[in-house]
């Protein structure tokens, strides 16, 4: 679609730190972001700045360094660790004669690689047609006169005006299926509630471990590799918890710093399981130099999706690669568990977690004990079906202590099924 150089294996990558500008990228991940793309970093081209050129994002003699070190290398795409406008890609491309891409189409890159299922892969392409949209004027600056010729003179819209209008009714389209999926999700979702099953949902920054952790919780086989944005796609499993019952645990995409708006935008339907989950597992790289800005990332990008309210567990993860590190769970002061340091791949630490997950989950399970007579017969029976009895004990004037432990929302409804007040079985402080 666009007459622009081809994108080739060795990069020429360039980061700038601006001293006027606060929260600079990170070049080392940027590394490994190109890595994931599967393209080769030969050479990395650095400096410093006020604020960036308006038209060519770096000055002149940095612009003649960057150019020295693609022919240097043989170097078929310079890539810059920043956000760069379609008019400042498109002068560097002009002065360079090679292809420009910024960190939103490294980023846009990889998600093309790894989406695998149909609404990931449609999610991407509304993310690079929304990106690419802004970027036409770039690779049809010939086309924007009206074609002439025989049969082809007279009132008309331009090549530009053509492409410009396929890619509004192909964003269109696109995010008619997605809503779609969106609504066959919320069905799904809806389904769950219904039968009153929790959703444990694993987020964090990208290569922090999450589906590492997700197939040693669920003994499942999720993809999981050693680099940045391997899962894209959202997996749920069924899981069994003790004194809870089933839950659904999701594997979601992982958040990286500045992540493109346009991005979560895109794959909005993906992260609303994370929006809709009964609690949070914050996946944590404790081994990772720039941990804590990390947690901050996430934190952020959660409140922009709205789910800055859920319940959440840190899950500090590869302590295997801390030196004489003991697993634990640490609780707050109301001796609530609110972080858990584990190995994903050793699985130290897994147990710990798992009673963390168990307790947190069951903050809304009630533990009680019963007074019911012989009229209370129903009860008595509903309580045995749902499960939810752990002993009786008989007295002599017919009457039956019951302790049980369930749901606090089928308590209540099985209050409300058997007519019972509660106030007038409840034993407060115990076994009475």
């Amino acid at each position: 679609m666009f007459e622009r150089p081809d994108v080739g294996e060795r990069a020429v990558l360039v980061h700038i730190d601006f001293t006027a500008h606060d929260g600079t990228e990170d070049p080392g991940e940027f590394r490994e972001l190109v890595t994931s793309a599967g393209v080769e970093p030969v050479c990395t081209v650095t400096g410093s700045r006020k604020q960036p050129s308006p038209r060519f994002f770096v000055g002149e003699g940095k612009l003649e360094e960057i150019r020295d070190a693609v022919a240097a290398n043989e170097a078929d795409v310079v890539l810059f660790n920043h956000a760069l406008s379609p008019r400042q890609e498109r002068n560097i491309e002009h002065e360079l004669k090679c292809r420009v891409l910024d960190r939103t189409g490294v980023i846009l890159d990889i998600f093309a690689q790894r989406a695998r299922t149909h609404e990931g892969k449609l999610q991407v392409e509304l993310a690079q047609l929304e990106h690419m949209s802004t970027r036409l004027v770039r690779g049809w600056t010939h086309l924007e006169r009206q074609k002439g010729g025989i049969g082809l003179r007279g009132p008309g819209e331009t090549q530009l005006e053509t492409d410009r209008r396929l890619l509004r009714e192909r964003i269109k389209s696109i995010h008619k299926r997605l809503e779609k999926v969106r609504r066959q999700r919320n069905q799904g979702r809806r389904a769950r509630e219904r039968a009153d099953i929790p959703t444990v949902s694993l987020v964090g920054y990208t290569n922090a471990g999450k589906s590492t952790l997700f197939n040693r919780i669920t003994t499942s086989s999720v993809y999981a590799a050693d680099q940045l944005f391997a899962t894209l796609d959202p997996t749920l499993r069924r899981l069994e918890l003790p004194d809870i019952g089933p839950v659904v645990m999701a594997d979601t995409v992982g958040f990286i710093r500045h992540l493109p708006h346009k991005l979560v935008e895109a794959f909005r339907a993906t992260l609303e399981e994370t929006t809709q989950a009964t609690l949070l597992l914050h996946i944590i790289d404790c081994h990772d130099p720039r941990r804590d800005e990390n947690i901050e990332q996430v934190e952020e990008v959660l409140a922009e999706i709205g789910a800055d309210e859920i319940p959440m567990l840190q899950v500090f993860n590869k302590i295997d690669l801390l030196e004489n590190f003991t697993p634990r769970v640490e609780r707050n002061e109301e001796g609530i568990p609110v972080r858990a340091w584990v190995s994903a791949v050793t699985g130290e630490g897994l147990d710990g977690l798992f009673d963390a997950i168990v307790e947190r989950v069951a903050e809304d399970v009630v533990h009680h004990f019963v007074l019911l007579g012989p009229a209370d017969g129903k009860l008595r029976a509903l309580l045995h079906e749902a499960g939810s009895v752990l002993r009786e004990e008989y007295r002599d004037s017919g009457d039956t202590v019951v302790e049980v432990r369930l749901q606090n929302r089928d308590w209540q409804q099985l209050l409300s099924r058997a007519g019972v007040n509660e106030k007038s079985i409840r034993l407060d402080g115990g076994h009475a």
